[in-house]
């Protein structure tokens, strides 16, 4: 699960750090991977206070302080994609993206930061749900941003390589920003319809390239 999560934050860690100068870009996601490992750390070892979330804190329609982070962190990740994707195709596949702007070294680490927040929160409350031993969800963290780090120049190479996946990754990041959206109104969507479309999508995009 931790994998999978992962995933998401490799891409959007990516794609944001394609902003920056190629010089600047291997810190930027080392960092952002380095806040992950910290921030899903730190959210697991306070069990008590993430589980304090899920309490309604209001009367109308009764939200929680998970559902307000994932609602705001769902529609920051909506409108980052879609600005991306807008980005993408009046700017064309041709243009460097360090080119066009984006940001200051610390304005992207902030971003990815933020994300991280999200993707935390939501996959340590899954796995608190999962599992009781600490240490096995500490060794699944570990594993899964070790595993992160050692494939991440790979995927965002490849990710630059290929202006369509690109475009097809930053139509997943609005799809799981809709997702989060949903699941902090209370509408749960099922975690594996979501993959097992992203996963048809991208065989058939696979397939397009091999085909070309």
């Amino acid at each position: 699960m931790e994998l999978v999560l992962g995933i998401d934050n490799i891409v959007f860690i990516a794609i944001l750090s394609s902003r920056l100068p190629p010089t600047q870009q291997p810190r930027a996601r080392r960092l952002g991977l380095a806040l992950a490992l910290g921030t899903r750390l730190a959210l697991l070892f306070s069990i008590t206070w993430i589980m304090g979330l899920t309490r309604p804190l209001f009367a109308i329609g009764g939200l929680s302080g998970r559902d307000l982070v994932l609602i705001a962190g769902g529609l920051f990740l909506i409108f980052k994609a879609t600005w991306e994707i807008y980005d993408k195709v009046e700017a064309g596949p041709h243009v460097p993206p360090a080119t066009r702007g984006g940001g200051t070294f610390a304005a992207v680490v902030i971003q990815i930061m933020l994300m991280d927040v999200v993707f935390s929160l939501d996959s340590v409350i899954t796995a608190v749900g999962m599992v009781d031993e600490v240490w096995i969800m500490v060794a699944a963290i570990v594993i899964a941003i070790v595993v992160m780090l050692m494939a991440m120049n790979a995927v965002s190479d490849f990710v630059e390589r290929h202006p369509s996946v690109k475009i097809l990754a930053l139509a997943f990041l609005v799809l799981i920003g809709i997702v989060l959206v949903a699941d902090g109104m209370g509408q749960h969507v099922p975690k594996g319809y979501i993959y097992f479309s992203m996963a048809f999508a991208l065989g058939v995009e696979l397939l397009n390239m091999r085909f070309h």
